[in-house]
């Protein structure tokens, strides 16, 4: 009965993300080509972590179905993965986007979200996109157990991950002579420093947190498994 009740959880938030993707991939507004110049929209965080979940949240349920219909060892690669998913990438971009995104919108939200955006994207979107994003996350973590990786393997994923990100921002104004963010251009070039520093220190720890969360939901049972000698 819960692996169904999650079968049918991973089943609706994957076709939530599937829905979002499709809507605003529908809207149409001539604002639009100038928000997306330069880079497209996947030069924004929200937008590649609206590809992120329905990846993960799909691959999960795949997990789920094909336990229902084949041997637990069967679908051993498919589980390792969409544990490396979820604990390294899914769970701390969703809840990096929501803070980062609310803390500046409520700081000055012409650093993040310009107020013209609303005309384009309504209220329930940006929700959608930037608040229901951690909840959901949270979910999964309360629902299910995610074994997580070694540090080691688990740190240098972020680590890739988030100078890939880094060095795609950097690129895109070295070439197209615009920040992907209002609030890149507000700051001096140790301001930027500092900013991407503890942007990378807000996401490791978010990492160490989800984590932390899983252990205290689960247990000693998803810890990472230690190589034998």
């Amino acid at each position: 009965m819960e692996r169904t009740s999650t079968c049918i959880y991973h089943f609706l938030v994957l076709s939530w993300y599937i829905f979002l993707s499709y809507y605003i991939s529908q809207t149409r507004n001539p604002q639009i080509s100038t928000i997306l110049a330069n880079g497209g929209q996947w030069k924004y965080l929200t937008f590649l972590n609206l590809v992120l979940q329905p990846i993960f949240y799909g691959v999960a349920f795949l997990e789920d179905v094909l336990k229902r219909i084949k041997e637990k060892k069967d679908v051993k690669f498919i589980t390792a993965f969409k544990y490396l998913l979820f604990t390294t990438l899914a769970f701390p971009v969703s809840a990096f986007v929501f803070l980062l995104f609310w803390i500046l919108f409520l700081y000055n939200r012409e650093l993040i979200y310009p107020k013209f955006l609303d005309v384009i994207f309504p209220a329930w979107l940006n929700h959608a996109m930037h608040t229901s994003i951690l909840p959901i996350s949270l979910a999964e973590v309360i629902l299910r157990p995610h074994r997580y990786p070694s540090k080691k393997t688990g740190l240098t994923v972020l680590t890739v991950a988030s100078f890939a990100y880094m060095g795609r921002v950097l690129w895109i104004y070295s070439e197209m002579g615009t920040w992907v963010y209002p609030v890149f251009a507000k700051l001096s070039p140790v301001g930027l420093a500092a900013f991407f520093s503890l942007s990378y220190i807000l996401f490791i720890g978010i990492y160490l947190l989800g984590e932390k969360l899983n252990h205290w939901k689960w247990g000693d049972m998803m810890l990472p498994r230690k190589k034998m000698k």
